[in-house]
C-alpha cells in the first residue's frame, strides 16, 4: 500500500478577519448583493472569480459535483452552459435542481445558490454560443463530454476533423450544447470572521417574489 503522507491537515489553520457580514450593510435584493461579491473578486485578482461549483443529483440519488463558469446573471437567475448529454446534463434532465456553491478565498467568502433549474431558450443559447472563441465553438462539436474516449490523440484527430468540416464557415452552435437557468429559491453569503464564528445570512424567496433576510449560526 502506497504511503500517504497528509498529517499536516489536521494542523492547517487559518483565522479569518478581511470583513463582516451584516445585515445592514447588505442589499435587499439576493442578486444585487451577489453581483457586488462577483464584482468584489474579480477586482480582488480572483482567479475565475465566476466559478462555481454545480451541485446535482444523479440517477442513482448520489450526489455529484464540479465546477462551471457562470455565464448569464440577472433577476431570473444563474445562467451556464454544457453538453446536455454530459452527466450534468443527464442528471438536470432527471432532477431539475441543483446548488451552486461560489468560494472565494482571497475574500473569505463563500455564497450558496440553491434552486429549480431550467433550460435556457434556443435564442439565448444561440446568442451566447456566437461570442465563444471559434476554438471553444469547435470543442463543443469534438468533446462527447463525460463519455470515455479512446485517448488524447482521438480527441485531436477529431479535431482536425471538424477543423475541416466548418473550415472557412461560421461554427454553429451544437444542438446537445444547451445552457441552464437556476431558478434560486435560497441564497446564503458566508464572510468568515475570527475564531470561527462566521457571518452566514440567508435570503429566502417568498410567495410574493420578496425576500427575507435571515441569519444563521456559523
Amino acid at each position: 500500500m502506497a504511503e500517504v503522507n497528509a498529517d499536516w491537515v489536521q494542523q492547517e489553520r487559518k483565522s479569518y478577519e478581511r470583513g463582516a457580514l451584516v445585515e445592514d450593510a447588505v442589499s435587499s435584493n439576493p442578486f444585487e448583493q451577489l453581483s457586488r461579491w462577483l464584482a468584489d473578486a474579480r477586482a480582488a485578482g480572483v482567479i475565475e472569480p465566476n466559478a462555481f461549483c454545480l451541485a446535482t443529483v444523479d440517477l442513482e440519488g448520489r450526489p455529484d459535483a464540479r465546477f462551471v463558469l457562470l455565464r448569464g446573471l440577472d433577476e431570473r437567475g444563474l445562467v451556464f452552459y454544457t453538453n446536455s448529454q454530459s452527466a450534468k446534463g443527464v442528471q438536470l434532465a432527471a432532477h431539475p435542481y441543483a446548488m451552486a456553491v461560489f468560494w472565494w478565498g482571497a475574500l473569505e467568502r463563500q455564497v450558496r445558490v440553491r434552486g429549480v433549474v431550467e433550460v435556457v431558450s434556443l435564442e439565448e443559447a444561440d446568442a451566447y454560443f456566437a461570442t465563444r472563441p471559434r476554438g471553444h465553438q469547435l470543442s463543443a462539436w469534438v468533446s462527447p463530454q463525460s463519455q470515455v474516449v479512446p485517448s488524447r490523440e482521438w480527441l485531436e484527430a477529431r479535431l482536425a476533423e471538424v477543423e475541416r468540416e466548418f473550415e472557412g464557415k461560421p461554427v454553429p452552435r451544437p444542438p446537445y450544447w444547451l445552457g441552464y437557468r437556476i431558478v434560486p429559491d435560497t441564497f446564503e453569503f458566508w464572510q468568515g470572521r475570527p475564531n470561527r464564528l462566521h457571518d452566514r445570512l440567508r435570503y429566502t424567496r417568498q410567495s410574493d417574489g420578496g425576500w427575507v433576510i435571515e441569519r444563521l449560526a456559523p
